[in-house]
């Protein structure tokens, strides 16, 4: 089960709180998890990675984007796991013509009465499908911000509240196809993960064929509820990170900045912005998540490389130059890896 924290070493950085976490805590989140997966299972064939990567977003609740080109099973296994959780879900299909009031809502004036009322929007949920979010223009990419950083929304002179916890999972296609719109770099920066959702392998593909042509349709079963799910939220939270964890996070966040002394000379020549300090603490909360999903009681400076890639990726704005040659944000993450040591 890994290592328990216990004795002096840790207690210069261990809060109370988690001293009361225990072998019995671990060992139900992981069960629960992974009952949750093999239901999402009964319906996603394969992608294993990519449905990894929502769990560490729903247990450290942050929001996850995934991109790639048609017929991945991107929506599906959004809407598989939403299926999997006893708690409000809300599509949305983002298309060029919406408005910010077809997400969030609006309020309705009453001439009779000469008073407004408040129609809320499909935002108003636990768990969000932004289905191909991309293809809306920027003003509506807008109006989730304030709901997806401040988990509230504004409508007139009225702010409300969103249940928690609130999820916003997003599906994406490659900016190279037709109609779509790059997201802008602030929203961009609030998902937790960007996660490459690649083509199935060939018998893969066949075990999809095969699934997708039956009439069975699996019934699936709900594995956890909204509390449930904040209460492994905070979970997660008590994980400790020693400071050489978060020394070495940190590292990797400053030094895809170029105007950083420690950058790179492969980041000063290919990128123009790096990652903020909101990625610094996503690694650390996502690396949390992993640990106590392996069963383990503190943070490793392995799982902060293993979740770099897709939390670092779409942080990075790459110049002219390294656009013009190809260069992808991912594989400069991955060589970041190398030039950074713990």
């Amino acid at each position: 089960m890994g290592h328990r924290l216990t004795g002096r070493a840790w207690s210069g950085f261990l809060h109370p709180r988690q001293l009361r976490m225990s072998d019995q805590d671990v060992s139900k989140l992981q069960g629960q998890f992974q009952t949750l997966k093999a239901e999402v299972g009964k319906v996603l064939v394969g992608q294993d990675e990519m449905l990894h990567r929502l769990l560490l977003g729903l247990l450290a609740g942050g929001h996850v984007l995934l991109e790639g080109v048609p017929g991945l099973a991107k929506t599906l296994v959004v809407r598989t796991l939403a299926d999997a959780l006893d708690g409000s879900f809300s599509r949305i299909q983002f298309t060029p013509d919406m408005l910010p009031g077809d997400v969030v809502g609006t309020q309705i004036y009453n001439p009779r009465e000469g008073t407004y009322s408040v129609k809320k929007g499909p935002v108003f949920g636990n768990f969000i499908l932004a289905d191909e979010i991309n293809r809306a223009p920027a003003k509506v990419q807008a109006a989730l911000l304030e709901a997806m950083q401040e988990r509230q929304v504004t409508l007139g002179d009225q702010t409300f509240k969103l249940t928690e916890p609130f999820l916003v999972l997003a599906t994406q296609n490659p900016i190279e196809q037709e109609g779509t719109y790059p997201l802008p770099e602030a929203q961009l920066d609030r998902f937790m993960f960007q996660v490459d959702v690649e083509y199935p392998t060939e018998a893969e593909e066949e075990e999809i064929v095969r699934q997708q042509t039956s009439d069975h349709r699996p019934e699936l079963s709900r594995v956890l509820s909204p509390q449930r799910i904040l209460q492994l939220q905070e979970l997660v939270r008590r994980v400790p990170a020693a400071d050489h964890v978060v020394k070495y996070a940190v590292a990797l966040a400053r030094s895809t900045r170029p105007t950083s002394p420690n950058a790179p000379a492969f980041i000063r020549e290919a990128v123009s912005w790096g990652a903020g300090p909101r990625a610094s603490q996503f690694l650390i909360l996502a690396a949390k998540a992993r640990a106590i999903l392996d069963g383990r009681f503190a943070v490793a400076v392995e799982d902060v490389a293993a979740l770099a890639r897709p939390t670092l990726q779409h942080r990075l704005i790459l110049n002219y130059r390294a656009e013009a040659e190809g260069q992808k944000a991912g594989e400069i993450v991955d060589r970041l890896l190398s030039a950074v040591t713990p």
